[in-house]
């Protein structure tokens, strides 16, 4: 039996997310390269992070015994682009839909998933920005993680930090940590 499922509708809306956010990020960059390199740049650094912190959920979530489907925030998604244009970027692109008993530790445990990939992420873009010929690229990628981490990590509304602060907060604590070392680290190199 394959524990990890995807619809129809979840693919679309995975690839329809990946390439607005990815899109729209290029735009914030377009006068630094020409633009195909940075919708490239984006899609293999701000898409992989946002698709992987996505699919942590998901596949944890499963693994919970749990439904679990990604769903794209269209009208999000096209506030994005827009707002690219203007130079900053609201990066709301969806969620997974999770259905099924969660208690509260399984619940923080799926919302530190995502995280916890951001945080892999950007040490491997770290690594790469600090052993190969491409540190421009992996570096904004260690620093684009690194900032999606962070963020998730606010403890407000319905966002995951909400979630690993209710469930352990030695976790959260220590996950914050790592995100603000990630942040400081930017600035030295």
């Amino acid at each position: 039996m394959n524990r990890f499922r995807f619809s129809k509708k979840e693919k679309t809306d995975l690839l329809k997310a990946w390439f607005a956010i990815s899109l729209a990020f290029a735009i914030v960059l377009r006068g630094q390269f020409e633009f195909i390199y940075t919708f490239i740049i984006s899609a293999s650094t701000v898409g992989m992070g946002f698709l992987f912190h996505e699919l942590a959920h998901k596949f944890l979530a499963q693994k919970y015994g749990c439904i679990a489907e990604f769903r794209s925030y269209d009208n999000m998604l096209i506030l994005a682009v827009l707002m690219s244009f203007f130079g900053f970027i609201i990066a709301a692109p969806g969620g997974v839909m999770i259905q099924g008993y969660i208690d509260n530790i399984r619940n923080g445990r799926i919302s530190a998933a995502g995280i916890t990939a951001n945080l892999s992420i950007a040490f491997i873009f770290l690594l790469l920005a600090l052993a190969t010929p491409m540190a421009g690229i992996a570096m904004y990628g260690f620093m684009i993680n690194s900032w999606l981490a962070l963020f998730n990590l606010i403890p407000f509304g319905n966002f995951d930090g909400t979630k690993v602060l209710a469930w352990n907060k030695m976790v959260y604590f220590s996950m914050v940590s790592i995100a603000v070392v990630f942040m400081l680290i930017q600035g030295f190199i």
